[in-house]
């Protein structure tokens, strides 16, 4: 490699919590400086995409992508970074799994717009407008990003070669990832990395009370006064901990509130919501397929629960849309 590496940075559909991790490296993004030049990052400096266009295939040397497929826009970049970059990174949990974006996979795209555009609370608008591909203006013709009815990964849409999960990642992880990349220490192509191969109940220091432990209720956290040395299940929460890779740090369950599996599903699982509910399913105290409909009336929202980070790549998406989707 001649001088310094070539770096981008670029940030789909998603909140934008993996650009504000990487400023939190703090004094470290000057190392960062001192290590690698930052060729493409819109979201900080005023990069534009026919800078990236006019590079030659495979000059940037690490990517790190964060955001699901939601738009044309999405796609378009998806593929040119990758035409671009020797290593792209699937960085963050949108990236990785879909995210909270992927849950607009609940609904199809007119739904959706009738409900920000036609029924919202707080819409004060009887005109039924909705956005148009093309418009024509004063200035001329304009157009903005078709939305897709699908939302997918970065995986679902290119080539991936590695997976930083995370929502979004721990500031730690991702300098220690960094520093890997620039050793030349990686995993095989197509690893989660940054991450332990153990689930976060297995790392979990609470108490998980009697090996017969049964559950005869399920609560939310605001409904219960949560015992912060027990288990979270034990307390008839449910907590994807059992369901989601180890390498976070627990900042949620150290913060008292049970893991939301933004890390995504361990080693081997494919589905983290069908690993969820095995893991539950196993816990409740019932035989009685009456008893267990009403325990499981606690459980507010299945889907929004157990597939909060992870619909898109699920294999529920895949059953709706087909594996390539729309």
């Amino acid at each position: 490699m001649v001088g310094k590496p070539k770096l981008a940075f670029y940030w789909a559909a998603s909140c934008g919590g993996c650009e504000i991790t990487i400023t939190e490296l703090g004094m470290r993004l000057i190392d960062v400086g001192d290590l690698v030049d930052i060729v493409f990052w819109p979201a900080a400096m005023d990069f534009k995409y026919d800078d990236v266009a006019a590079m030659k295939d495979k000059e940037i040397d690490i990517c790190f992508y964060n955001g699901a497929i939601r738009n044309s826009e999405n796609e378009h970049v998806a593929k040119l970074l990758r035409a671009k970059s020797k290593l792209l990174v699937a960085f963050g949990s949108c990236s990785h799994l879909g995210g909270i974006p992927g849950l607009a996979n609940l609904f199809d795209v007119e739904t959706l717009l009738q409900r920000v555009f036609d029924t919202a609370p707080s819409l004060d608008d009887s005109r039924g407008t909705r956005p148009q591909v093309k418009n024509k203006m004063p200035e001329g013709e304009i157009e903005i990003p078709k939305l897709y009815e699908r939302v997918r990964t970065l995986a679902q849409t290119v080539e991936v070669d590695y997976f930083l999960p995370g929502c979004p990642p721990v500031v730690d992880q991702v300098w220690n990832v960094f520093q890997t990349i620039l050793a030349g220490k990686l995993p095989a192509k197509g690893s989660v990395i940054g991450v332990q191969e153990k689930t976060n109940c297995d790392v979990c220091t609470r108490k998980k009370g009697s090996s017969g432990m049964r559950i005869k209720e399920f609560k939310r956290p605001h409904q219960v006064q949560l015992d912060p040395e027990m288990c979270f299940l034990t307390q008839g929460v449910v907590c994807l901990g059992p369901a989601t890779r180890a390498g976070c740090g627990l900042p949620c369950l150290n913060g008292n509130m049970p893991c939301r599996g933004c890390y995504g599903p361990p080693e081997g699982v494919v589905d983290q919501g069908s690993k969820l509910v095995s893991a539950v399913a196993s816990l409740v105290d019932t035989d009685d397929p009456q008893v267990l409909e009403k325990i499981l009336e606690g459980i507010v929202d299945p889907v929004g629960l157990g597939y909060r980070f992870g619909l898109a790549a699920s294999i529920l998406s895949d059953l709706k849309y087909g594996k390539k989707g729309a």
